[in-house]
């Protein structure tokens, strides 16, 4: 999966979580997919829906009540579940899955799987704000997701960030393919 497919999915709260269901075996009808996430009924609706317009999942025709609508996988949508599956499982337990639900959380460990300066993050995930990364980077260093190290090379000391312990099973689990 490539970053900007990876941001587009993290964008909405829960679809990690609900392609890691469907790729678990969860049937594809809103009512068990809404009782295993834990979600309102509102961020779930709109993360159901981003995922459709996003084309990883697909009304299952010929299935379900038109007010109750079942869903599947699309061929697309089961290749990036199985990368959703194993973020999922890269972190133990239910220790932060909240912190798993932030906007920038995933991209930003998946492109600090190698040492990273601020400029070369915000360069890799070019929509994302100065505010926003720095942000999601204090949240990750306070959780040990993420290390953070000054550059001594360099004529004025910077900081260099990279994903560290559950943070770098999240970044080798999404397994960034090019730029």
């Amino acid at each position: 999966m490539d970053i900007k497919t990876l941001v587009k999915v993290t964008s909405r709260a829960w679809s990690l979580n609900i392609l890691a269901l469907m790729q678990s075996g969860v049937p594809g009808r809103q009512a068990p997919l809404l009782s295993a996430t834990d979600a309102s009924r509102t961020s779930f609706a709109a993360s159901l829906d981003h995922l459709l317009n996003l084309s990883l999942l697909e009304r299952n025709p010929g299935h379900g009540h038109p007010l109750r609508p079942e869903y599947r996988l699309t061929p697309k949508g089961a290749e990036i579940a199985g990368v959703a599956q194993s973020i999922i499982e890269a972190v133990p337990g239910d220790s932060e899955p909240a912190l798993l639900r932030r906007t920038w959380t995933v991209p930003v460990l998946a492109v600090t799987a190698t040492p990273r300066h601020f400029t070369q993050i915000k360069h890799d995930l070019s929509s994302i704000t100065d505010r926003a990364l720095s942000k999601s980077l204090h949240q990750l260093e306070e959780r040990a997701w993420l290390k953070r190290d000054i550059d001594m090379a360099a004529r004025s000391l910077r900081p260099i960030y990279q994903a560290a312990n559950t943070g770098a099973r999240i970044s080798r689990a999404a397994g960034l393919i090019g730029p």
